[in-house]
């Protein structure tokens, strides 16, 4: 255990407070304290006395706070950089790169910047390169102003470094690495019902079609790719991982599928598209990706994304990973196509309405990028979940925009 522990929570919640106008963040502490040599394991035990401590902090005047660090401040480590983000493992400097990965179904909100700026901020530290990836291989569900909306609101929000990449632009090299799996035997064409397939999940077992022959497969495949050949829905390529893996979800997961929805980039140029985590892995591939950081509840898919790094020869360049937990705006809603359907039909003035949470609409109202960036460093690299109130989060941005 930390020696001085109580001293050295008190010390990183002074400092945290003062950086943060009189008001430490209990995450923060705990961030500092895993600099101290703190085990993940035993954060929990300490939980309720960094708690305990941060409320006394927190009811200190400012001024209070400073005479009171002055006493603590030799006991604990100097961090470099910026308050709230821990080091990042093997970054090397100018070498980071790292992405956000917004769908097009609007534009940004509070929700993307809370968890983006965390990547962003993490690029502006070490130096590299930093994507912005409009993830639109679904047509089902794109606004097509969202791609100009999302450019923009990046070059804004991310201080003009971001490299915006759209992934229907990409449909070939998607379908060159869907053709790689196959040839390595780790991809397959599937041809049995939903429910069907379902069964093969619930019992272990193995359908037919994952033992077909490469020739057989590539024969499939290029069935699915041809206008006359499979239907919607009687085909899906499949990853061949195990059919006895202790998560269900990981048992031969699908890469690809039949869509005849038209695309509103695209039209009707495609009608094999790549799931999620076809065109995720493929694009963290080529980019180079270092760092990853995401939402937990994504764990599954960077589990299924590191196995096809592995059939591919790449395993250990699979990116680090971390995962944030959510941010639950209590009283705010945060739905891009139900602020949609109220632009549509005259609810709100257009996108930048005074009463969207949306980037268009607080850029529009004073608040400038760094009021975001501060955000995200309050909040965090943690796995816990954290809830905010409309006022409790408006007053922390209007503090951070004047900070």
């Amino acid at each position: 255990m930390i020696k001085n522990l109580d001293k050295k929570i008190k010390a990183y919640a002074l400092k945290n407070a003062i950086a943060y106008n009189g008001k430490a963040n209990p995450g923060s502490v705990i961030s500092a304290l895993f600099h101290e040599g703190l085990d993940k394991k035993n954060a929990k035990e300490i939980i309720a006395d960094v708690n305990k401590i941060v409320k006394e902090i927190n009811s200190l005047s400012l001024d209070n706070q400073k005479k009171e660090f002055k006493k603590l401040q030799d006991i604990i480590s100097e961090r470099h950089g910026r308050e709230g983000l821990p080091e990042l493992p093997n970054a090397r400097k100018g070498k980071v790169i790292m992405r956000f990965a917004p769908s097009p179904s609007g534009p940004m909100h509070i929700g993307h910047a809370a968890t983006a700026c965390i990547s962003f901020l993490f690029v502006q530290k070490y130096g590299g390169r930093f994507y912005v990836r409009i993830e639109d291989t679904n047509p089902e569900n794109i606004y097509p102003n969202a791609y100009k909306m999302l450019a923009d609101e990046s070059k804004w929000l991310f201080d003009d470094i971001a490299e915006v990449i759209i992934q229907s632009d990409r449909m070939k090299l998607y379908y060159q690495y869907a053709e790689k799996l196959i040839k390595k035997k780790t991809a397959y064409v599937c041809t049995c019902l939903q429910e069907a397939f379902k069964n093969h999940v619930d019992s272990k077992t193995e359908c037919s079609c994952r033992h077909l022959s490469v020739k057989e497969n590539t024969e499939r495949w290029k069935k699915m790719l041809s206008k006359t050949g499979y239907k919607e829905g009687e085909a899906v390529l499949r990853f061949k991982s195990s059919m006895t893996h202790k998560n269900p979800a990981m048992r031969d997961f699908p890469l690809a599928r039949i869509n005849l929805h038209e695309h509103p980039r695209q039209k009707k140029k495609y009608r094999v598209w790549p799931l999620m985590n076809l065109a995720v892995a493929v694009d963290d591939i080529g980019f180079g990706m270092t760092h990853i950081i995401r939402a937990k509840d994504h764990r599954d898919n960077a589990e299924r994304q590191k196995m096809m790094y592995e059939a591919l020869g790449l395993g250990k360049k699979f990116p680090w990973t971390a995962f944030l937990g959510r941010i639950h705006f209590k009283d705010l809603e945060l739905s891009s196509s139900q602020f949609r359907k109220g632009v549509e039909s005259g609810l709100y003035s257009g996108w930048d309405d005074k009463k969207l949470p949306t980037i268009v609409s607080l850029k529009k109202q004073g608040y400038k990028p760094q009021a975001f960036w501060k955000f995200a460093e309050r909040v965090g690299l943690s796995e816990n979940d954290k809830v905010f109130d409309k006022a409790e989060y408006f007053k922390l941005l209007d503090d951070f925009n004047r900070g």
